[in-house]
Parts: C-alpha cells; sequence; structure tokens
C-alpha cells in the first residue's frame, strides 16, 4: 500500500466494520468517507492509521480493536498477515462464503445489470486447509527479517513466499497449512540440507545463486513429485543436493530439477530433467485419468474442481446429439468430462503444451469424439472454423481472470448456441461479458464455488439460454 504523505500515521478511532469490499479487504465510513481496511471483518470496531487518501476514498491498517466483529477467529498460521496465500484466516468459514455469495450476486446483478431467474447458494470447498496440490517456494539470499530478529547476527538464506507484491522479497515458512502436511517435511529438509551443503541461495536483485525455487506437488493418493529449480548447470552440486534429499525424503516418488539463467521465474518454456523416479503422476477425477507432470496446469483443489465440471456436465444437459465447443479448453478437462455425453466436443486453446496434454488425455481415456485445436480464440473462432467443426448446439467457457475477448464475446453471439455454460474465477469479468450477451440470452442460474478458502477468490458457473 503505497503512501500519501498528508494523511499518513493519522488516526481515525472508533471505525466501525460495516462490510466486506471486493479484493479480500473490509470497510468502514468515516464522515462520509470509505476507508479500506484489511484484515478486518464486518462489525469491528477499530482505530486505523490512514496510509492513503484519494477523493472518494482512503486505505489504512488496524492499529487497535475496540471490540471484535462476531466473525473474527483467531487465524491458526503464524505467517498471517505477513503471507499472501490466507488473507480471510480471521473471518469464519460460514461467513468467508457468505461474502463471496454477495460477491457473484453483486457483480452479475447490479453492476453487470442482468437479472438471474435462480441464484443457488455457495458449494463449500470440501477441505478448507490442506486442499492444495501444489505449491512454489522461493530459495533466497536474504530472507525479510522479523521485527526480533532485527538487531540480531542471524542466517539470511532461507526459503518461502514472496511478500504480497513484493517479488524481491522473501520470508521464510515454517509451517504452511495449504498442502498436505509433508509439505512441510519437505521443505524443512531441503533448506537444512542446503545450508548444511553451504550451497549459495538466489538473488533476487543481481540474479545470481545456485538453489532458485522449490515446488512440491502430490496426487490424492500421495504421490510426490519434486523439483528443484537451480541457477545454473552444475551437475556434481546438483548430484549430491538431490542425492541427499532422495535419501532423507523417501515418500517422494519423483525428483526433477530445473535450470532457469533466466532473469524471470517463469519456467513454461523451460526443460525439465528427471533425476529419479516418474516424469509425472496419474491423478483422477471420477473415471477419468490425467498424467500430471512438473509443468501441466491442473486444478489445484480437485475434489472441488471435480464438483464445479459435475455442475457444468449437468447444466449442459447433454443427449448425445448436440455439438458442444469448449473454449479456453486448457488440459481438456472438462471437454472430457462432458464428451461421454455428447455427440462431438471441440476444445480450442492458445497454449500448445496444453493442447499437447489435452489430446494425450483423451488418447489415455480411450475418448474418441474429443478434438483439440490450438489457436487465439479470436481468430481461430470465425465462420470457417464454424463450417468446419460443425455448429454447436452448446458452448462452456472458461477464461482467464481477465474474462472473454470482446471479439469471442461477439462471435458467440452471432453463432447463437442454444445455451452457454460459462465458468469463471473472476465474477466482475463475467458480469462484464454476460452483460454483453444479454441481447440475445437471458441467465438462468448461477453457481458459485469456494476454490480456495480463507481467500476473496471466487468460482462462479452461470448457465445462459437463448431468447426465443
Amino acid at each position: 500500500m503505497a503512501k500519501s504523505a498528508k494523511v499518513y500515521g493519522k488516526i481515525i478511532e472508533n471505525l466501525e466494520i460495516t462490510e466486506a469490499a471486493s479484493e479480500g479487504v473490509c470497510i468502514g465510513k468515516h464522515e462520509g468517507k470509505i476507508i479500506f481496511v484489511p484484515f478486518a471483518v464486518p462489525g469491528d470496531v477499530v482505530d486505523v492509521m490512514l496510509v492513503r487518501s484519494k477523493k472518494n476514498y482512503s486505505e489504512g491498517f488496524i492499529r487497535n480493536i475496540h471490540k471484535k466483529g462476531p466473525s473474527r477467529v483467531n487465524p491458526i498460521c503464524s505467517h498471517f498477515t505477513l503471507c499472501g496465500g490466507c488473507r480471510w484466516q480471521h473471518m469464519d468459514y460460514q461467513t468467508q462464503l457468505s461474502i463471496k455469495e454477495k460477491q457473484v450476486a453483486d457483480n452479475i446483478e447490479r453492476i453487470g445489470g442482468v437479472e438471474v431467474e435462480k441464484t443457488f447458494p455457495i458449494t463449500p470447498s470440501p477441505n478448507i486447509f490442506h486442499y492444495r496440490n501444489k505449491l512454489e517456494f522461493a530459495f533466497t539470499d536474504q530472507r525479510w527479517l522479523m521485527e526480533d530478529e532485527l538487531n540480531k547476527a542471524t542466517e539470511r538464506r532461507g526459503l518461502g513466499f514472496h511478500l504480497p507484491g513484493r517479488f524481491d522479497k522473501v520470508f521464510s515458512v515454517d509451517c504452511c497449512y495449504l498442502q498436505d502436511d509433508y509439505e512441510n517435511e519437505i521443505r524443512k529438509v531441503a533448506l537444512e540440507t542446503a545450508l548444511l551443503q553451504d550451497l549459495s541461495f538466489y538473488n533476487r536483485k543481481s540474479h545470481d545463486g545456485f538453489l532458485r525455487n522449490l515446488m512440491i506437488r502430490n496426487s490424492s493418493s500421495f504421490h510426490w513429485m519434486v523439483t528443484v529449480v537451480f541457477g545454473f548447470y552444475d551437475k556434481q552440486k546438483i548430484n549430491t543436493y538431490l542425492s541427499e534429499l532422495k535419501e532423507k525424503l523417501p515418500l517422494v516418488k519423483s525428483w526433477i530439477y530445473i535450470i532457469n539463467e533466466k532473469a524471470n521465474d517463469s519456467m513454461n518454456d523451460l526443460d525439465f530433467n528427471l533425476f529419479y523416479g516418474d516424469e509425472f503422476f496419474v491423478e483422477t477425477m471420477e473415471h477419468l485419468r490425467f498424467n500430471v507432470g512438473p509443468l501441466s496446469f491442473y486444478q489445484v483443489n480437485v475434489p472441488q474442481a471435480t464438483e464445479m465440471y459435475r455442475m457444468v456436465r449437468k447444466l449442459s444437459n447433454l443427449n448425445g446429439s448436440e455439438i458442444v465447443y469448449d473454449l479456453y479448453t486448457g488440459t481438456g478437462t472438462i471437454a472430457l468430462f462432458v464428451a461421454p455425453n455428447a455427440k462431438k466436443v471441440i476444445g480450442i486453446e492458445n497454449v500448445p503444451q496444453a493442447i499437447d496434454d489435452a489430446k494425450k488425455n483423451a488418447t489415455q481415456n480411450n475418448i474418441n469424439n474429443a478434438e483439440f485445436y490450438c489457436g487465439d480464440l479470436a481468430k481461430t473462432l470465425n465462420d470457417s472454423f464454424i463450417a468446419q467443426h460443425g455448429h454447436p448446439e452448446v458452448i462452456i467457457t472458461d477464461p482467464p481472470r481477465s474474462g472473454m475477448h470482446p471479439d469471442v464475446v461477439a462471435q458467440i453471439l452471432k453463432i447463437e448456441p442454444d445455451r452457454i455454460i460459462y465458468v469463471s474465477c473472476n465474477p466482475a469479468t463475467q458480469a462484464r461479458d454476460i452483460a454483453l450477451l444479454k441481447e440475445k440470452y437471458k441467465v438462468l442460474e448461477t453457481h458459485p464455488f469456494d476454490m480456495f478458502p480463507h481467500t476473496h477468490h471466487v468460482e462462479n458457473i452461470a448457465l445462459l439460454k437463448k431468447i426465443t
């Protein structure tokens, strides 16, 4: 939160927090002006130190809590407020769900100006802790020090998460509740072994250092896969480090490493090297089997993703005679879910590796009526493509947070499928797109899903029907 010199440090006393706003913060009003406050809950009465002020709003941090709101609970994580992973841990889960449910309704009905015939309650996550199957950590030679460490001689090398919005700052993680608990053991051993071997840790300003990143994945059947990213190639050091980790962590079945000499941390354009074990594990959703490798895109909350895809299949209401287009198909998970009930499914995605994985997934699951094509949807979904592959009765779309490209929305309006199932990870952009579609479509149902407990993020599925 950037500082504003004129107001920085000003204290607003006894501010009543009235409701939750977007992006996970809450709001109160002082002298008619909205104040955004992180780590608050509705019903709190707090003293707030202002750090920024604009014409219509101010921002600040809690300095003192006079009265706790009824939904305030004690967070279980010692890194709460420092870490960006679970910024609603101080709020009871039912309140989180209610806020997300309201957020979806507000975006579609109030902001998008679209009437929904039936809004269903949000589906809670089956697990609210240990629900993720993938986490990424960063090695650093200049870890963020806690207040009680500032004047002490201490080890600066560490392994943990970036501070929110600060990719040059990393704090060491002692214990994380996002993934199964064995992840904590893997991370602890990875750090201790690196310190014992006196390896150099990455510096994010000078861009040098041997140990750079650690990615931990696990399947529902607890096949553990660990990928270590090194800043440069040193065969002896890599073998020594990974051999010791393999010996100390027998539950890890796949050891992989990547060499990244670039300035950024992206890995999708880099080759992975199998050090030991299997280069992928098999994850299942219902009867479907998916190969998941170190760089594969796959939902991080599998039980909840399965429930979402079941809902998509139900809303598609297929009888076996329909052609279905699955836009932004990714690795084809939704397409393969609905394919047994369709005549044909066409998946389109602009990431070549994802399309390759989608084709392999179709083959592995003996699904012969799903076809996948790589291309920019704004250009690929044209009259020629429709003429070649058939007119879709149903379109399923699952775009990124930015929503659909305006040209894609325009083309859908031109195609006029009988129904659209819009899966969204951002209700605001979903509402924007649905508002553009409402000239020919009405929204029959919305179904929110909580994929990421203790965060403000929410998924939503909307069923749209062509107006006749």
